[in-house]
């Protein structure tokens, strides 16, 4: 067990050194950067029975509501993690299958009754009130031993950023660079239990823009 303690704190020191060195984004936005206005719900879970072996299968998700309002369409690639305090992370999509989706259009549709799937929402945000887009972003059930979690998501944004890689080198010994992208990180505590799934809920502990 020694190796996966040694491996925990080297994921923690790169973590942490690659938090150090990260700027933060801009308060005030350069020419030609923008940022979409999104409004978003707190993680629920869903439970499926797979029909192959009738197993029970967990998922979350949230669902996110985007308005451009930057005067121009904007190109739109998400890509949105699920990130434990047991440092596991899951990306939105892995392992969701149709039916997820369809069970939680079916359980929100009177709200958002023109739902879309992360991964079919396509690649375009166009401006205005009118073209608002309701995504549902959905993971797969993570480690039953995590007490926090974090939600990233990037895409909202064109603002982006190169930093040199802390540990990482090219073959010429200079840092290899890391791209970062502005990303909105909500943060969540579970109440209770976390290994009792079925009456597992979390508390929103708040937001902020990092570059990820």
């Amino acid at each position: 067990m020694k190796w996966v303690f040694y491996e925990a704190l080297v994921i923690s020191a790169v973590i942490a050194c690659v938090s150090l060195a990260a700027p933060e984004p801009a308060i005030v936005p350069a020419p030609g950067q923008w940022t979409v206005d999104m409004e978003f719900t707190h993680p629920q879970q869903i439970v499926l029975s797979r029909s192959s072996a009738n197993q029970p299968s967990r998922f979350w998700y949230t669902i996110i509501t985007l308005t451009n309002n930057t005067g121009n369409d904007v190109g739109f690639y998400p890509d949105c993690d699920l990130m434990t305090d047991t440092f596991k992370i899951t990306p939105a999509g892995k392992a969701v299958t149709p039916a997820v989706f369809e069970q939680i259009r079916k359980r929100h549709k009177s709200r958002y009754p023109f739902l879309e799937l992360l991964a079919k929402a396509g690649n375009r945000i166009l401006q205005g009130e009118d073209n608002t887009k309701d995504i549902a972003v959905i993971w797969s059930d993570f480690d039953a031993k995590a007490k926090n979690i974090k939600v990233f998501i990037a895409g909202l944004s064109n603002e982006t950023v190169a930093i040199d890689h802390p540990v990482a080198k090219d073959e010429v010994g200079k840092p290899l660079k890391v791209f970062l992208r502005k990303t909105l990180e909500l943060s969540y505590a579970f109440k209770g239990d976390p290994a009792l799934r079925s009456g597992a809920s979390l508390t929103y502990k708040g937001k902020r823009w990092i570059m990820r």
